[in-house]
């Protein structure tokens, strides 16, 4: 089940929330909403659910024998082993293939490969319980000796299945309490329709309007084809995982929780390090604080422990090279800023600067789109018309002007210029009920417009559910 379902906008959402007001306190109200997370996860996969329970209750024992045995080397066994049994599931059934396939392939062997499906949103799942038992150790957070609430932490249905990476030190104090007001579940509300207006009418739009290119013959596609689609396809990722990203905020703010940002508009960034200080931001602080700084940070060995990152960082994104690629990528222009661009950089127009990081960004896409690695080099040859492929074509002229202002759209909805302007009508307005009629107003059209493209489209899961 995805949020953008109409299985989920009109029977699960509203009997959730049905349940989850009528209940008196906070004690049922966790229990309603881990039933339907546990119902919500089960949907597609129910031999998972079993997988997720076994995984948070092994967790929730060796997180008590952290804390019994804190400040010993117990404590320090008791943490390797969650850690280790952590990323040990998830080395299994994300990339146990990736290592056999290389194995068979450098030693001519013939391992066999698993043919067990991938849980998911077992990267999300995973690195949120790493978060907990780490931070039990390092005595940030009080070890939870509720089951049930961390099974909710793990399981609510909100983030589990795209994030954001969301920690147990952010949810601590509301698993116990939380307050819900009426201002709060209108934000929510409202925030969730944003996210489903990026997914629904840009997000599957723009995805349509790139396949026509990268999903082509590359000899067949101009040079302002091969551009349009990389474009279409930079918007459709951006689209695609920030309104997830909104959906979720929103649903935690109607259910009482606050999940912190995870986009900032990363496309009005000037380098790679603004870039990366925008874009999924909870996956950049899950690696600055549990991988980068323990490693040594900038303190010592900076050069090694950015190429750990960004290769871990990579392969986090799928059991693929050009994943590994795409994340070294980012490391190789994050040392190059550190020691020389971002003394050029600062001195340039900042449109300049701006161009330079729109640049890094689509080409790197290139190379997080296409697993062949090969195709993925063709690719960027034909769009510096190094390939021999003509300039444009009818198939382009076609697609661009039946795209244009979807285009255009895109562009200017990746900036916060719409953002600023409807805060501003709501400033001018000066008047609470006015504000409230025209969201409602602005919802109510969104879901209709919404609902007609969902019952003439396939089904378009979020990008980021396969990671």
């Amino acid at each position: 089940m995805v949020f953008s379902s109409l299985v989920f906008l009109y029977l699960f959402l509203p009997i959730n929330l049905i349940f989850y007001f009528i209940c008196k306190n906070d004690t049922y109200k966790n229990l309603v909403l881990l039933c339907f997370s546990l119902l919500f996860y089960a949907w597609g996969q129910p031999f998972y659910v079993l997988l997720l329970v076994i995984s948070t209750l092994i967790n929730y024992y060796l997180a008590i024998l952290i804390d019994k045995y804190k400040e010993t080397s117990k404590s320090k066994l008791f943490l390797f082993l969650a850690v280790f049994f952590d990323l040990g599931l998830l080395a299994y059934f994300k990339y146990y293939n990736f290592f056999v396939e290389n194995v068979n392939l450098v030693f001519s062997t013939n391992i066999t490969l698993s043919k067990v499906g991938l849980p998911i949103g077992i990267s999300f799942f995973t690195f949120k319980i790493i978060t907990y038992v780490v931070d039990v150790y390092k005595k940030e957070v009080e070890v939870q000796k509720s089951f049930n609430k961390l099974l909710l932490y793990v399981s609510l249905y909100h983030q589990i299945m795209s994030g954001p990476i969301v920690k147990y030190k952010d949810m601590e104090n509301v698993l116990v309490k939380r307050e819900i007001n009426v201002s709060e579940f209108s934000y929510g509300l409202n925030r969730f329709m944003a996210g489903l207006f990026k997914k629904v009418m840009i997000a599957n739009s723009v995805g349509a309007a790139s396949a026509v290119f990268l999903e082509s013959n590359l000899n067949e596609i101009s040079i302002l084809g091969a551009w349009l689609g990389i474009i279409m396809y930079t918007l459709q990722i951006y689209f695609d995982f920030s309104g997830y990203s909104d959906m979720a905020i929103g649903l935690g703010k109607m259910f009482g929780f606050t999940y912190k940002e995870n986009f900032n508009y990363p496309y009005i960034a000037k380098s790679a390090q603004d870039f990366w200080r925008r874009w999924h931001i909870s996956l950049s602080q899950f690696f600055r604080d549990y991988v980068y700084i323990p490693l040594g940070g900038n303190r010592k060995y900076y050069i090694r422990n950015i190429f750990i990152v960004w290769m871990l960082t990579g392969l986090w994104h799928g059991a693929s090279y050009n994943f590994i690629i795409w994340g070294l990528y980012y490391g190789i222009f994050l040392l190059l800023e550190k020691y020389l661009l971002s003394k050029i950089l600062n001195k340039l127009p900042r449109f300049i600067s701006h161009i330079y990081l729109i640049l890094v960004v689509i080409i790197g896409w290139t190379f997080f789109y296409f697993l062949d690695i090969s195709k993925a080099f063709e690719f960027i040859k034909i769009l510096f018309g190094f390939a021999g492929n003509p300039l444009y074509d009818v198939k382009f002229e076609v697609e661009f002007y039946n795209n244009v202002i979807l285009l255009v759209v895109g562009i200017l909805a990746s900036t916060p210029i719409f953002k600023i302007l409807f805060e501003k009508l709501d400033k001018n307005l000066n008047n609470n009920k006015v504000a409230n009629v025209l969201h409602g107003f602005v919802n109510v059209a969104i879901l209709i417009i919404c609902t007609i493209m969902l019952v003439g489209q396939t089904f378009t899961p979020f990008l980021y559910f396969k990671f």
